[in-house]
């Protein structure tokens, strides 16, 4: 499908584009995902529909515009919000063209790497809803709708919103960049995992982690850390603590909520020990899923890390 012929002739004849090749239609949510009773009562609105004035993009692309929604695709969000910090993968993945403002006609596209290749997906803007909530990534600020849209076309690539149910992260970078990605278990960590992460970071790598545990399942453990789920990491530093230095790793939960609760979590004591300037610099108390932990934890919390970048 070709984005622009589309566009112009959705334009020339006043209309909004409705995708035949991915409808509006149960097809395209696939027929596991939810019972047959819920699965019936699916709406489709588009972003019009629900905001008097939407934007694809509302103060810059970031982590914090993303909150899973109702369907298991923490692994592909984990690498989206990795991906918005790195900018300059971001342009190849969000093309700029578009917008709800001028030129629009209910039609979007997203790229993808796959074999080889970006692929540009076009959608219509129509997002499916369950009892008047999404039942794709709901956006934090109310009229902001780039990760629901992008979240659709990478549906779309996949065949349908129940193919991203349970995956892997490490294909999702890749699909995200056209990089190449290692994955390190942390049952058997390299000697030099703190070091590894801080050049990661620095090399500005796109990084996610993983925690064992029955997929799907999402089972929350008391120190807050879930089982069975993909995180982004945000960022690797190596500060001064008390009278010596500690490696501590920012981690990121695609549910936009939901942090540990353990050593170097957001209102814990550690902090009393660092000094204000640097506290201040790297400490955001809220509940937005983000939190910092030791790599000791790291370590113990989770199982899988995975590190992409454009080249080796």
């Amino acid at each position: 499908q070709d984005f622009h012929r589309l566009r112009a002739f959705c334009l020339s004849q006043g209309l909004l584009f409705e995708d035949t090749t991915f409808p509006a239609h149960v097809s395209s949510i696939g027929p596991n995902l939810i019972p047959e009773d819920k699965l019936r009562r699916i709406q489709w609105k588009r972003p019009i529909e629900l905001q008097r004035n939407p934007y694809l993009i509302k103060d810059g692309v970031s982590r914090f515009d993303i909150m899973q929604g109702e369907i298991g695709d923490c692994w592909m969000l984990a690498a989206l919000g990795s991906l918005t910090l790195q900018k300059q993968f971001l342009e190849n993945v969000l093309p700029k063209d578009q917008g709800f403002q001028g030129d629009y006609a209910g039609i979007f596209h997203f790229r993808f790497w796959q074999y080889g290749d970006w692929v540009d997906v076009v959608i219509d803007d129509r997002l499916p809803f369950l009892n008047g909530r999404y039942l794709s990534v709901q956006p934090r600020t109310s009229n902001e709708f780039w990760p629901s849209l992008l979240e659709k076309a990478y549906a779309k690539l996949r065949g349908s919103y129940q193919n991203l149910h349970g995956g892997y992260l490490s294909d999702a970078l890749v699909d995200l960049t056209g990089g190449v990605q290692v994955q390190f278990s942390l049952k058997d960590p390299p000697p030099d995992l703190e070091e590894i992460l801080k050049a990661a970071d620095k090399s500005q790598c796109l990084m996610g982690c993983s925690t064992s545990g029955p997929l799907r399942r999402n089972i929350e453990l008391r120190n807050g850390i879930v089982q069975g789920h993909a995180y982004t990491i945000t960022g690797a530093v190596k500060i001064r603590y008390k009278s010596g230095w500690k490696h501590i790793i920012r981690i990121w939960n695609p549910w936009g909520h939901g942090e540990w609760k353990g050593p170097w979590s957001d209102d814990s004591p550690q902090w009393d020990h660092v000094e204000p300037k640097c506290r201040e610099a790297l400490l955001r108390i809220k509940d937005d899923g983000e939190f910092w932990m030791s790599c000791e934890n790291f370590q113990e919390q989770f199982s899988w890390l995975y590190i992409c970048n454009r080249t080796p």
